[in-house]
């Protein structure tokens, strides 16, 4: 009773920041058909001093954190990101008209990170009190390769199986593309300049005071464009509706539990706990979808498209959110 009076304390809160209320107002901007639109330029430029902004902060902590207290952590988020899409898939393809390619790139997706959520989610612990290491955003690609590459490994073992071709499949290929994707590269930039340079100046006088406008654009943006996948997810088989409303809350449940052991073990802070349990339950909406369709070109985009940022995201940010900080408060009694 408790974490549900805790999760509906914080939805309630979340609703008046503008993290959620902004992603709700992209989508009714998009169902009454406005001519509002934020250009893509415009959107990629916002990701990139979100993503900085972090990396930066991430790199700065890294400094002077012990390298032994992030391996376990680390080594957690690649087990969830080869997980997720292999039990998510397992259960996809099983599922009357999902296509078992469908299957394995939708799973590829809700086994990578969205960066809208995991910046959403920062911005809410941070509102909710509750620290957490400032390098945990170096675990984003610790998360988000493995499942990208496991997905596609997968989709194309089986393609191949099907048409009986034997030849080998471009692991290393698929593992450069992902950490040559936008997200990726961009955090991990910050993290490098955070850890080599002395940025402060910079991070303090450009990225973190425009933090909180440009979130709010990112916002709006990914509420116009889950809407607009709503339309195509509906085209396909309904069982991927299903799938994206509960996968986040159960792949962020896994998250929480595997970072709690770690905090068992090497002291990973409640924060970080909750923070993996976010990095769980969030779904690609960057970098996954042009990774998933060059790597499975056959499977369809309205499906895996459509339940990642139609539905999943939505989810993820609008209650795995306040559902796992809720569950943060109630475990560690704060």
């Amino acid at each position: 009773m408790e974490v549900v009076l805790g999760f509906l304390t914080k939805f309630l809160e979340m609703l008046q920041t503008p993290t959620l209320s902004f992603l709700i107002l992209g989508m009714i901007v998009a169902a009454i058909k406005s001519e509002l639109r934020i250009p893509d330029s415009i959107y990629q430029f916002t990701v990139f001093v979100l993503l900085m902004r972090i990396g930066l902060k991430a790199g700065m902590e890294m400094r002077n954190a012990d390298i032994t207290d992030i391996l376990l952590p680390a080594l957690f988020c690649v087990l969830i990101g080869v997980v997720v899409v292999v039990v998510g898939s397992a259960i996809l393809k099983r599922l009357p008209g999902v296509r078992a390619v469908d299957a394995f790139a939708t799973a590829g997706l809700f086994g990578a990170v969205s960066s809208g959520t995991f910046i959403a989610g920062t911005v809410a612990l941070e509102d909710a009190g509750l620290a957490f290491e400032g390098w945990v955003a170096a675990l984003y690609p610790f998360m988000d390769t493995p499942a990208l590459v496991t997905a596609i490994l997968l989709a194309n073992m089986y393609l191949k199986k099907k048409s009986g071709d034997q030849g080998g499949i471009g692991i290393g290929a698929i593992t450069k593309e992902t950490f040559q994707g936008m997200a990726v590269t961009t955090l991990l930039a910050g993290v490098a300049i955070g850890v080599i340079a002395q940025p402060q100046m910079v991070f303090e006088g450009f990225y973190d005071q425009l933090f909180m406008g440009f979130l709010s654009v990112l916002m709006l943006t990914l509420g116009m464009d889950a809407y607009s996948s709503l339309k195509d997810l509906f085209k396909v088989a309904h069982w991927y509706a299903l799938y994206a409303l509960f996968a986040p809350l159960l792949n962020g449940l896994l998250g929480f539990g595997l970072g709690y052991v770690a905090h068992i073990l090497v002291g990973f802070s409640p924060g970080g706990v909750v923070m993996m349990a976010i990095l769980a339950a969030s779904n690609s909406d960057v970098s996954g979808p042009p990774t998933i369709r060059s790597g499975i070109p056959s499977a369809n985009p309205s499906a895996y498209i459509g339940s990642s940022t139609g539905i999943g995201t939505p989810v993820a940010i609008g209650i795995g959110i306040p559902l796992f900080i809720a569950m943060g408060k109630a475990v560690f009694g704060l």
